[in-house]
Protein backbone atom coordinates (compact mmCIF):
# COMPACT_ATOMS: atom_id res chain seq x y z
CA UNK A 1 0.00 0.00 0.00
CA UNK A 2 1.04 3.61 -0.58
CA UNK A 3 0.16 6.34 1.90
CA UNK A 4 -0.84 9.55 0.11
CA UNK A 5 -1.85 13.01 1.28
CA UNK A 6 -3.03 16.35 -0.07
CA UNK A 7 -2.01 18.75 2.71
CA UNK A 8 -3.63 22.18 2.54
CA UNK A 9 -3.61 25.24 4.77
CA UNK A 10 -6.97 24.39 6.35
CA UNK A 11 -7.79 20.82 5.31
CA UNK A 12 -5.84 17.65 4.61
CA UNK A 13 -6.96 14.61 2.64
CA UNK A 14 -5.22 11.36 3.60
CA UNK A 15 -5.49 8.15 1.63
CA UNK A 16 -4.19 4.65 0.98
CA UNK A 17 -3.57 3.59 -2.61
CA UNK A 18 -2.24 0.61 -4.49
CA UNK A 19 -0.85 -0.09 -7.93
CA UNK A 20 -3.21 -2.37 -9.84
CA UNK A 21 -1.29 -5.30 -11.28
CA UNK A 22 -3.44 -5.60 -14.41
CA UNK A 23 -3.27 -1.96 -15.54
CA UNK A 24 -0.33 -0.46 -13.65
CA UNK A 25 -2.61 2.41 -12.59
CA UNK A 26 -2.44 3.88 -9.10
CA UNK A 27 -5.87 3.69 -7.43
CA UNK A 28 -6.90 5.26 -4.11
CA UNK A 29 -8.71 2.65 -2.01
CA UNK A 30 -9.53 4.64 1.16
CA UNK A 31 -9.46 8.32 2.09
CA UNK A 32 -10.47 10.66 4.90
CA UNK A 33 -10.58 14.44 5.28
CA UNK A 34 -9.16 16.24 8.32
CA UNK A 35 -9.42 19.87 9.47
CA UNK A 36 -6.02 21.15 10.54
CA UNK A 37 -7.38 23.21 13.42
CA UNK A 38 -8.84 20.06 14.98
CA UNK A 39 -5.60 18.05 15.21
CA UNK A 40 -2.41 18.87 17.16
CA UNK A 41 0.06 17.82 14.47
CA UNK A 42 0.47 16.13 11.11
CA UNK A 43 1.91 13.05 12.81
CA UNK A 44 -1.17 12.79 15.05
CA UNK A 45 -3.32 12.93 11.93
CA UNK A 46 -1.32 10.09 10.38
CA UNK A 47 -1.64 7.95 13.50
CA UNK A 48 -5.41 8.42 13.59
CA UNK A 49 -5.85 7.65 9.90
CA UNK A 50 -3.68 4.52 9.87
CA UNK A 51 -5.37 3.29 13.04
CA UNK A 52 -8.70 3.40 11.21
CA UNK A 53 -7.76 2.22 7.73
CA UNK A 54 -4.72 -0.05 8.00
CA UNK A 55 -2.48 -1.16 6.32
CA UNK A 56 -2.24 -4.81 7.36
CA UNK A 57 0.12 -7.79 7.19
CA UNK A 58 -1.17 -8.87 3.77
CA UNK A 59 -0.84 -5.35 2.35
CA UNK A 60 1.96 -3.56 4.24
CA UNK A 61 2.81 0.10 3.81
CA UNK A 62 5.60 0.34 1.24
CA UNK A 63 5.96 4.08 0.50
CA UNK A 64 4.38 7.49 1.04
CA UNK A 65 3.81 10.41 -1.31
CA UNK A 66 2.65 13.68 0.23
CA UNK A 67 1.51 16.76 -1.71
CA UNK A 68 1.92 19.89 0.44
CA UNK A 69 0.77 23.47 -0.13
CA UNK A 70 4.16 25.12 0.08
CA UNK A 71 7.64 25.13 -1.44
CA UNK A 72 9.62 21.91 -0.92
CA UNK A 73 13.28 22.35 -0.02
CA UNK A 74 15.50 19.34 0.56
CA UNK A 75 12.43 17.25 1.33
CA UNK A 76 11.12 19.61 4.01
CA UNK A 77 8.23 22.07 3.96
CA UNK A 78 7.56 24.90 6.40
CA UNK A 79 3.88 25.61 5.83
CA UNK A 80 2.96 29.27 5.47
CA UNK A 81 -0.46 29.32 7.14
CA UNK A 82 0.07 26.50 9.66
CA UNK A 83 2.77 26.04 12.35
CA UNK A 84 3.68 22.72 10.75
CA UNK A 85 7.08 21.73 9.44
CA UNK A 86 6.96 18.53 7.41
CA UNK A 87 10.21 16.61 7.07
CA UNK A 88 10.33 13.46 4.94
CA UNK A 89 12.93 11.85 7.22
CA UNK A 90 10.88 12.44 10.37
CA UNK A 91 7.71 11.17 8.71
CA UNK A 92 9.57 8.11 7.45
CA UNK A 93 10.66 7.31 11.00
CA UNK A 94 7.08 7.77 12.20
CA UNK A 95 5.94 5.27 9.55
CA UNK A 96 8.52 2.65 10.43
CA UNK A 97 11.18 3.55 7.88
CA UNK A 98 9.25 3.41 4.59
CA UNK A 99 10.50 5.83 1.89
CA UNK A 100 8.66 9.18 1.86
CA UNK A 101 8.53 11.80 -0.89
CA UNK A 102 7.28 15.37 -0.39
CA UNK A 103 6.10 17.34 -3.43
CA UNK A 104 4.36 20.67 -3.91
CA UNK A 105 0.57 20.26 -4.02
CA UNK A 106 0.30 21.20 -7.70
CA UNK A 107 3.31 19.06 -8.53
CA UNK A 108 1.16 16.24 -7.12
CA UNK A 109 -1.82 17.30 -9.24
CA UNK A 110 0.34 17.13 -12.36
CA UNK A 111 1.46 13.61 -11.45
CA UNK A 112 -2.19 12.66 -11.11
CA UNK A 113 -2.98 13.38 -14.76
CA UNK A 114 -1.48 10.06 -15.86
CA UNK A 115 -3.82 8.16 -13.52
CA UNK A 116 -7.08 9.66 -14.84
CA UNK A 117 -9.70 7.54 -16.58
CA UNK A 118 -11.36 8.98 -19.74
CA UNK A 119 -14.64 9.55 -17.89
CA UNK A 120 -12.81 11.80 -15.42
CA UNK A 121 -12.26 14.42 -18.13
CA UNK A 122 -14.67 16.82 -19.83
CA UNK A 123 -13.33 17.94 -23.20
CA UNK A 124 -13.65 21.68 -23.82
CA UNK A 125 -11.69 21.59 -27.09
CA UNK A 126 -10.77 18.42 -28.98
CA UNK A 127 -7.77 19.94 -30.77
CA UNK A 128 -5.33 17.50 -32.34
CA UNK A 129 -5.99 14.57 -30.04
CA UNK A 130 -3.29 11.95 -29.57
CA UNK A 131 -0.32 14.25 -30.18
CA UNK A 132 2.63 13.54 -27.89
CA UNK A 133 3.99 16.75 -26.47
CA UNK A 134 4.17 19.10 -23.53
CA UNK A 135 1.13 19.40 -21.27
CA UNK A 136 -0.14 22.16 -19.00
CA UNK A 137 -1.94 21.57 -15.70
CA UNK A 138 -3.61 24.64 -14.21
CA UNK A 139 -6.15 25.07 -11.46
CA UNK A 140 -7.81 27.95 -9.65
CA UNK A 141 -8.86 27.44 -6.03
CA UNK A 142 -7.84 29.52 -3.03
CA UNK A 143 -4.89 30.48 -5.24
CA UNK A 144 -3.78 29.50 -8.75
CA UNK A 145 -1.68 26.38 -9.29
CA UNK A 146 0.39 25.85 -12.42
CA UNK A 147 2.60 22.91 -13.38
CA UNK A 148 4.01 21.54 -16.61
CA UNK A 149 4.39 18.01 -17.91
CA UNK A 150 7.33 18.21 -20.32
CA UNK A 151 7.61 15.52 -23.00
CA UNK A 152 11.16 14.23 -23.07
CA UNK A 153 13.18 11.30 -24.38
CA UNK A 154 12.80 9.22 -27.51
CA UNK A 155 11.20 5.94 -28.46
CA UNK A 156 10.18 3.60 -25.65
CA UNK A 157 11.91 5.80 -23.06
CA UNK A 158 9.90 8.93 -23.94
CA UNK A 159 7.69 10.19 -21.10
CA UNK A 160 6.40 13.27 -19.34
CA UNK A 161 8.39 14.75 -16.49
CA UNK A 162 6.68 17.15 -14.11
CA UNK A 163 8.04 20.68 -13.70
CA UNK A 164 6.26 22.61 -10.93
CA UNK A 165 6.14 26.38 -10.77
CA UNK A 166 4.58 29.42 -9.12
CA UNK A 167 2.62 30.59 -12.13
CA UNK A 168 -0.06 32.20 -9.99
CA UNK A 169 2.41 34.96 -9.13
CA UNK A 170 3.06 36.23 -12.67
CA UNK A 171 1.82 39.73 -13.45
CA UNK A 172 -1.82 39.94 -14.57
CA UNK A 173 -2.39 41.03 -18.20
CA UNK A 174 -5.93 42.32 -18.93
CA UNK A 175 -7.54 41.57 -22.30
CA UNK A 176 -10.39 44.13 -22.36
CA UNK A 177 -11.42 47.49 -20.92
CA UNK A 178 -13.29 46.05 -17.93
CA UNK A 179 -10.25 44.07 -16.89
CA UNK A 180 -8.15 47.21 -17.42
CA UNK A 181 -10.46 49.04 -15.00
CA UNK A 182 -10.21 46.36 -12.33
CA UNK A 183 -6.42 46.22 -12.66
CA UNK A 184 -6.17 50.00 -12.27
CA UNK A 185 -8.35 49.89 -9.16
CA UNK A 186 -6.33 47.10 -7.53
CA UNK A 187 -2.92 48.53 -8.36
CA UNK A 188 -2.83 51.12 -5.51
CA UNK A 189 -3.72 48.41 -2.98
CA UNK A 190 -0.86 45.94 -3.54
CA UNK A 191 2.79 46.25 -4.59
CA UNK A 192 2.04 44.21 -7.73
CA UNK A 193 -1.18 42.77 -9.16
CA UNK A 194 -0.56 39.13 -10.00
CA UNK A 195 -2.59 36.50 -11.80
CA UNK A 196 -4.05 34.84 -8.71
CA UNK A 197 -5.38 38.16 -7.43
CA UNK A 198 -7.98 37.73 -10.19
CA UNK A 199 -7.89 34.07 -11.26
CA UNK A 200 -8.80 32.27 -8.03
CA UNK A 201 -11.74 32.04 -5.63
CA UNK A 202 -10.76 35.34 -3.96
CA UNK A 203 -10.10 36.69 -7.46
CA UNK A 204 -13.80 36.40 -8.30
CA UNK A 205 -14.46 38.66 -5.29
CA UNK A 206 -11.83 41.11 -6.53
CA UNK A 207 -13.54 41.25 -9.93
CA UNK A 208 -16.91 41.82 -8.23
CA UNK A 209 -15.62 44.64 -6.06
CA UNK A 210 -13.44 46.08 -8.83
CA UNK A 211 -16.53 46.50 -11.03
CA UNK A 212 -18.54 48.36 -8.36
CA UNK A 213 -19.36 52.06 -8.59
CA UNK A 214 -16.79 52.82 -5.90
CA UNK A 215 -13.21 51.46 -6.03
CA UNK A 216 -12.39 48.64 -3.59
CA UNK A 217 -10.47 49.35 -0.40
CA UNK A 218 -8.65 46.00 -0.18
CA UNK A 219 -7.56 43.04 -2.27
CA UNK A 220 -9.12 39.77 -1.13
CA UNK A 221 -6.77 36.85 -0.50
CA UNK A 222 -7.15 33.20 0.62
CA UNK A 223 -7.03 34.43 4.23
CA UNK A 224 -10.44 36.14 3.79
CA UNK A 225 -12.74 33.20 4.58
CA UNK A 226 -15.74 35.09 6.01
CA UNK A 227 -18.14 37.64 4.59
CA UNK A 228 -17.92 38.12 0.83
CA UNK A 229 -16.24 35.06 -0.72
CA UNK A 230 -15.96 33.60 -4.19
CA UNK A 231 -18.75 31.16 -3.36
CA UNK A 232 -21.02 34.05 -2.36
CA UNK A 233 -20.31 35.95 -5.61
CA UNK A 234 -20.85 32.76 -7.63
CA UNK A 235 -24.23 32.25 -5.95
CA UNK A 236 -25.18 35.87 -6.59
CA UNK A 237 -24.33 35.42 -10.28
CA UNK A 238 -25.99 32.04 -10.86
CA UNK A 239 -28.93 32.01 -8.45
CA UNK A 240 -29.78 35.54 -7.32
CA UNK A 241 -29.75 37.45 -10.61
CA UNK A 242 -27.09 39.94 -9.49
CA UNK A 243 -26.00 41.70 -12.70
CA UNK A 244 -22.62 42.83 -11.37
CA UNK A 245 -21.84 39.35 -10.06
CA UNK A 246 -22.73 37.89 -13.48
CA UNK A 247 -20.42 40.42 -15.13
CA UNK A 248 -17.66 39.57 -12.65
CA UNK A 249 -18.07 35.84 -13.33
CA UNK A 250 -17.88 36.41 -17.09
CA UNK A 251 -14.69 38.44 -16.76
CA UNK A 252 -13.26 35.83 -14.38
CA UNK A 253 -13.85 33.04 -16.90
CA UNK A 254 -12.34 35.10 -19.73
CA UNK A 255 -9.29 35.90 -17.60
CA UNK A 256 -8.94 32.26 -16.51
CA UNK A 257 -8.99 31.14 -20.13
CA UNK A 258 -6.56 33.85 -21.18
CA UNK A 259 -4.04 32.90 -18.48
CA UNK A 260 -4.33 29.20 -19.36
CA UNK A 261 -3.78 30.11 -23.00
CA UNK A 262 -0.72 32.19 -22.16
CA UNK A 263 0.93 29.29 -20.36
CA UNK A 264 -0.11 26.83 -23.06
CA UNK A 265 1.39 29.08 -25.73
CA UNK A 266 4.58 29.66 -23.73
CA UNK A 267 5.18 25.90 -23.44
CA UNK A 268 3.56 24.82 -26.75
CA UNK A 269 1.27 22.46 -24.85
CA UNK A 270 0.30 20.40 -27.90
CA UNK A 271 -0.10 17.35 -25.66
CA UNK A 272 -3.06 18.95 -23.90
CA UNK A 273 -4.21 21.43 -21.29
CA UNK A 274 -5.79 20.08 -18.10
CA UNK A 275 -7.88 22.49 -16.03
CA UNK A 276 -8.22 21.24 -12.45
CA UNK A 277 -9.51 22.50 -9.12
CA UNK A 278 -12.83 23.10 -7.43
CA UNK A 279 -13.54 26.42 -9.17
CA UNK A 280 -13.39 24.82 -12.62
CA UNK A 281 -15.60 21.92 -11.57
CA UNK A 282 -18.20 24.33 -10.17
CA UNK A 283 -18.12 26.36 -13.40
CA UNK A 284 -17.97 23.32 -15.71
CA UNK A 285 -20.90 24.02 -18.01
CA UNK A 286 -20.05 27.73 -18.14
CA UNK A 287 -16.51 26.88 -19.25
CA UNK A 288 -17.99 24.60 -21.88
CA UNK A 289 -20.25 27.32 -23.34
CA UNK A 290 -17.31 29.30 -24.68
CA UNK A 291 -16.44 31.98 -22.15
CA UNK A 292 -13.30 30.22 -20.92
CA UNK A 293 -12.31 29.06 -24.41
CA UNK A 294 -12.79 32.55 -25.85
CA UNK A 295 -10.12 33.81 -23.46
CA UNK A 296 -7.93 30.77 -24.15
CA UNK A 297 -7.83 31.34 -27.90
CA UNK A 298 -7.47 35.14 -27.72
CA UNK A 299 -3.87 35.11 -28.99
CA UNK A 300 -3.79 37.23 -32.15
CA UNK A 301 -1.71 35.59 -34.89
CA UNK A 302 -1.49 32.38 -32.80
CA UNK A 303 -5.26 31.88 -32.58
CA UNK A 304 -5.15 29.01 -35.10
CA UNK A 305 -2.32 27.32 -33.16
CA UNK A 306 -4.38 27.54 -29.96
CA UNK A 307 -7.23 25.68 -31.66
CA UNK A 308 -4.98 22.63 -32.14
CA UNK A 309 -4.37 22.15 -28.40
CA UNK A 310 -6.72 19.72 -26.63
CA UNK A 311 -8.29 21.29 -23.53
CA UNK A 312 -9.87 19.17 -20.80
CA UNK A 313 -11.63 19.93 -17.54
CA UNK A 314 -10.58 17.48 -14.81
CA UNK A 315 -13.64 16.05 -13.04
CA UNK A 316 -11.69 14.01 -10.46
CA UNK A 317 -12.13 16.00 -7.20
CA UNK A 318 -9.18 14.24 -5.50
CA UNK A 319 -6.59 14.80 -8.24
CA UNK A 320 -3.96 16.01 -5.74
CA UNK A 321 -4.39 12.90 -3.61
CA UNK A 322 -4.17 10.60 -6.63
CA UNK A 323 -1.07 12.43 -7.84
CA UNK A 324 0.59 12.19 -4.44
CA UNK A 325 0.03 8.43 -4.62
CA UNK A 326 1.63 8.34 -8.08
CA UNK A 327 4.63 10.29 -6.70
CA UNK A 328 4.88 7.78 -3.86
CA UNK A 329 4.68 4.84 -6.26
CA UNK A 330 7.68 6.25 -8.16
CA UNK A 331 9.77 5.51 -5.06
CA UNK A 332 9.19 1.81 -5.69
CA UNK A 333 10.11 1.82 -9.40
Amino acid sequence: MILCADVGATKTLLGLAEVEAATGLVVVKASERYVAAQVPSFEAMLTDFLGKHGPNIDQPLRAAGLGVAGPVREQTVQMTNLPWRLDARVISEHLGGVPVRLVNDFDAAAHGIEALAPEELMTLQAGDAGVKGNQLVIGAGSGLGVAFRIWTGEGASARHIVVPGEGGHFSFAPINELQDLVLQRLRPLVPRVVVEHLVSGPGLVNFYQGLADEPPTKVHTPMDTEGLTGEVVFRKATQEGDARAAQALEQFLLAYGSVAGDYALATLARGGVFVAGGVAQRCGEMMRDGRFMSGFGHKGPYTELMSTMPVHLVLQPELGLVGAAVAGARLLA
